[in-house]
This record gives C-alpha cells, structure tokens and sequence, in this order.
C-alpha cells in the first residue's frame, strides 16, 4: 500500500468565471522564489492558459513534529484553522472563498501541513488577506474545539479503526520505526485524542506556524512580481518569528525481521512488507534512492509490469493484487514497500515469498535495456501529463519545498532518474532486501462482528470536512 496524504487532500474542479490576470505570462514559464521580509518562503509559477489560480500555504510541520502524548494536535490544528480569527466567525473563511466562486481544503500529513484555495484570479489579493489572517490570528473558543475533536475522533474511527487494511499499515509503521517519528499515525492514537485540550492546540500553532516554517505557493496566470507585492502587503506584515530546535530522532538500526498479525473482520487476507532505505536529500549523490524509485516501476510502474504478470495472472495465479512502492523524498526515515491480496486458496505466506523471489529475480538477472527504457518513459509521461493541473503544479512546488528542494528539483529529478542504469538497478536489489531490514504485516480475516455493524449502522456520522 502507497503511504497516502492522510487527513485527506480532496481533489476540487470548479468552472471559474473570467476575470482579470494580474498580468499575461508564457504557459511554461518557469517557478520564482522569493523570501518576504519577515523570512516567509514565496514561490510563484506563471502559468496563463486560464484565468484562474491555486493559491497554498505550506508549513514544514505535521506529525513528525508532535510529542509523545500528542499525537493528531498537528491534524487537528488544521481543522481549528477553519473556526475562526479575531476578525471572522467559525466557518466565516470558508463562505468567503465559496462566494468568491472560489473551493478550498487542507491536508495534514507526517511532513507538512498544507491550505489551498482554487480562485478567479482577480481575487488572489483577497484570498491571500484571508489566509494571512488566519495564519497569524486563529481564535476561536474551547467549546468549538470540544465539537471538532469529536468530528476527529469520527474520523479516525471511519478512516482507520473501521477499515482493518488501514490499521495495518499504522500498526506496520509503528513496528517499522522504534525511534523515527513516523511510528506515531497522523490522525494521533485515539487515547492521544480524548485526552488532547484546546491548549494543546494553542500551544502547536503558536510554535510552529511562524513566517520562517511556512511558503506560500501561487500557480496560474499571474506576474510574479505582482504577487511578490501583494504578498508583502498581506503576509509580510506578520511578526517574524524563530522556528523552534528539532532534535534529531535518528532511527536506530534494524538487525532482525519483524513480524506482526492482525485479526480483524475482512473477507481476504492482505500482506504489506516494507524495507528501510535511504530517501534522496541531494540529487548529486542520491544514485541508490533513486535506482530504488526505478525498480519499484520495474515491478509495478504500468499495465503489466513484472508483479502483475507474474503474480496476478494466468491459473496458478498467487494474488488478486500486488504493489511495489519507494518513499524516495521526505524529511524523516523512508520504506519501500511490497504489497498484496493473495488469490482464493493461496496464503499470504505463498505471497510474501512469491513478491520476494521478484527482487531476487532483479538481482541475479538484471532488467533489460528495453524494460528499462519502457519504465523511465511511462515515469516521465506520468509526471509531465501532472502538470496540466495548476493544483498539482502548486502542490508539487509547496511540497518539495518542505523537503527542501528548489523550485526546479522536478525537471532535474527527470533528468536524473533517465540517468539511472540497468547495473544500479540490479545492484539495489541485492544490496536492500535481506532478511535485516524487513518489516512484515498480515491481516488474518476474521468473520463479521454483527454487533459493531448495528452499532455502526445507528451511530450518526459528524460531517468530515476531508
């Protein structure tokens, strides 16, 4: 299973009316990066082909930042950010953007937490006042907060308490990282939510959301330079602030395999395995976290790559599904990741072995050249055809800022990712998955719990924002 944004990023598309550009710029131009005043990143991408903009504000916090005992204050802040400022009542942001002719949500996730509003662009000025207030005078009342971590823990038990593949993977990563911060889930352990309070809140936002951990992002058709200044006139009259010490929580090494079950109502058994390796910090000298990104494509990186061919089809079939995935960028500790359904009569143990002998396969025989050349080709289509959405600009422009990449970190990452060779490919696959670094998690499908689905079925769901 693919690490996924948590808290949800919904996807939006609203037909915007016409209005006027801050000014007329080349579709491919490309991203400036500015620094405000008062230490807050802007990053600007021209892009003129509509009359639109995708406005963000990305802040370098999320759940890797919290403490034990806290966990899900960074998910639930990001709820609070919509209950009002000095200036604005609960709910008043939201039915400002929506007359604007305008959508909006938030994400939070292990390395991040993200705002983002779709506008006619004649209104980014008016956005932009909207979020700068909020980002520097969020206010609301205790009782608001009672309401909304009730909606939370509605969430968490929806999303993940009630959906047994989802408590996999939390209970996976907390086996996976003993130290790293990403053992902790970003919706926070529900014992973590009855006992949060409003202060803790409060405390979380007022350390972390200062101007020097926060960039704003703008995508459409604009002049950067117009909204430099218009930034400068909204965001860069908030206080500058310090962003607090993060101490290092190095991982420590994994010398064994570990191994966990979890029994809960499914109608199939799923197997996850994940594998610690490095993550890319430098494009110069990333050349393994980068061979690990083109191997997972060997595997499952386009309709029949080698998982589905070998495992998925024909009558000795071993599995329903299989996927192959590599965190190749963060801030914290990555995995790659093998996972599956296994097929009617076979067990996940017949799984785990058969993903396995795949890489095995890798590291005695190679890929060939023209497999190699099929899987950059279908990587590099699916990252071009991204960028015909402005969101998908902004949110690839905000989050590799987070990760402390420039602007034009995506065109390099091409170009080094078509460098990548057959040797190193083949060299990564024997050098990762040993028996030391494997983290191993089954769901064991039990029969259905009459009792929890009629409590389900009376239990009235709050309203999710995500």
């Amino acid at each position: 299973m693919k690490r996924l944004l948590s808290a949800c990023s919904a996807a939006f598309a609203l037909a915007l009316a016409a209005a006027p550009s801050l000014a007329q710029t080349p579709p491919a131009a490309a991203a400036q990066e500015f620094r405000l005043s008062n230490g807050m990143t802007l990053i600007v991408k021209p892009d003129s082909r509509a009359p639109t903009a995708v406005h963000m504000v990305w802040l370098r916090v999320g759940s890797m930042d919290e403490v034990d005992g806290t966990s899900g204050v960074a998910h639930a802040l990001e709820h609070m950010m919509f209950k009002g400022t000095e200036q604005l009542k609960p709910g008043e942001f939201s039915r400002r953007v929506a007359a604007m002719g305008g959508s909006e949500n938030a994400f939070t996730y292990y390395d991040y937490t993200g705002y983002y509003q779709q506008i006619p662009v004649g209104r980014l000025e008016d956005v932009m006042q909207l979020e700068a207030d909020r980002f520097a005078h969020n206010h609301w009342p205790d009782d608001e907060f009672t309401r909304e971590i009730a909606v939370i823990k509605e969430e968490r038990r929806m999303r993940t308490d009630d959906q047994p593949r989802a408590r996999l993977i939390e209970a996976l990563n907390a086996m996976t990282f003993m130290a790293a911060p990403y053992r902790r889930p970003v919706i926070g352990w529900m014992g973590d939510l009855d006992s949060m309070t409003a202060d803790d809140v409060r405390d979380f936002h007022r350390r972390w959301y200062v101007p020097a951990n926060a960039a704003v992002v703008v995508a459409g058709d604009v002049d950067p330079q117009a909204v430099r200044a218009l930034a400068e006139r909204s965001y860069g009259a908030i206080p500058a602030g310090p962003v607090p010490v993060r101490k290092p929580r190095d991982e420590p090494e994994q010398k064994g395999i570990r191994r966990l079950e979890l029994k809960a109502p499914a109608e199939q058994s799923y197997l996850a395995m994940a594998w610690k390796v490095p993550r890319l910090e430098r494009l110069e000298d990333g050349g393994d976290a980068l061979a690990l990104t083109v191997l997972a494509a060997v595997l499952d990186g386009y309709p029949g790559a080698r998982l589905e061919r070998a495992l998925t089809q024909g009558p000795d079939r071993v599995a329903d599904s299989a996927g192959a995935s590599n965190g190749l960028t963060g801030r914290g500790p990555q995995l790659f990741m093998l996972d599956g359904v296994p097929a009617p009569g076979k067990t996940p143990e017949q799984l785990e072995a058969a993903l396995r002998a795949q890489i095995v396969r890798v590291a005695r025989e190679g890929v060939s050249a023209a497999e190699l050349e099929r899987v950059k080709t279908q990587w590099v289509a699916g990252q071009v055809y991204r960028r015909d959405s402005l969101f998908n600009q902004a949110r690839e422009l905000g989050s590799q800022w987070v990760d402390g990449f420039a602007p034009d970190f995506s065109d390099r990452l091409i170009e080094r990712l078509r460098q990548v060779t057959a040797e190193q490919v083949q060299a990564v696959a024997a050098r990762y998955f040993g028996d030391d670094q494997l983290n191993v998690a089954v769901l064991r499908p039990q029969p259905p719990d009459p009792a929890a689905r009629d409590a389900a079925r009376k239990a009235a769901p709050a309203g999710l924002r995500h």
